[in-house]
């Protein structure tokens, strides 16, 4: 199973605490905040905040939590100001790794970052080393009870997407960044049942992993995941689907 839709279908499946909820909206304020501050807080008009708030809405949160990050991304709260910095680097089994970050500090999250990955039979690598390995892509996961697929096939297309595939029982909808917004449109208005849509990185090829490795390289993703600095992890690992559960 390739490493991004499966975890992806894990993170969504997982039962979250309410310690766990509140992590999540730390991570979706903080994007909501950036995506404010440099497109503006009118989400018509920027597509990533768009993105963000609908995540965020999907998630519970309070209409009022989304309202006071927007007006501390354009100014008008005072509120924390996050860079955007991409990690990259190796886990068990030569799985490559690239991490996405919103930090208020840069030196904490990569001494962070560098000491998971070692603990964990990982390694931080130079700006490059595994980037070319992905492409961005849109990604739209769809509930695929009483959908037809052929039907579903044909309306995506003409909305501009690339592929469809089902996967534990939801369609996953592919499509380029500049038809994003396009394809999920046309779900919409047909009154499909989106589980989740966003810009993602996907492996172009992906490396087979087991035993022990498997095990420590599906605890290190769950642990660079739950750091506070971190936005999104993708990784390249083929696993076999027995062993692509929680591992806490």
């Amino acid at each position: 199973m390739s490493g991004h839709s499966k975890w992806a279908t894990i993170k969504r499946k997982k039962a979250k605490t309410d310690a766990q909820r509140g992590k999540v909206f730390t991570k979706l304020i903080k994007e909501i905040i950036v995506a404010a501050r440099q497109g503006g807080g009118d989400e018509s008009s920027n597509a990533r905040l768009r993105s963000a708030i609908i995540a965020a809405r999907a998630a519970n949160m309070p209409v009022a939590n989304i309202e006071r990050a927007i007006k501390k991304g354009t100014g008008e709260l005072e509120g924390q100001s996050y860079e955007e910095v991409t990690y990259e680097g190796y886990g068990p089994g030569g799985a490559a790794i690239l991490i996405e970050t919103l930090t208020d500090n840069k030196n904490r999250t990569v001494a962070d970052l560098r000491h998971h990955l070692s603990k964990h039979g990982g390694n931080l690598g130079e700006s490059g080393c595994v980037a070319w390995m992905f492409e961005k892509k849109g990604l739209i996961s769809i509930n695929a009870q009483a959908v037809d697929e052929d039907e579903l096939m044909m309306l995506i297309l003409d909305a501009g997407a690339e592929d469809l595939k089902l996967e534990d029982g939801s369609f996953e909808i592919y499509c380029s960044p500049e038809n994003f917004e396009a394809v999920k449109s046309a779900l919409e208005q047909s009154q499909h049942t989106i589980e989740s849509a966003e810009i993602t990185m996907l492996p172009k090829n992906t490396v087979k992993i087991e035993g022990a490795q498997a095990d420590k390289l599906l605890k290190l993703m769950e642990i660079l995941e739950d750091h506070d600095d971190v936005q999104q992890v993708y990784s390249n690992f083929d696993i076999d689907f027995e062993k692509m559960q929680p591992t806490s």
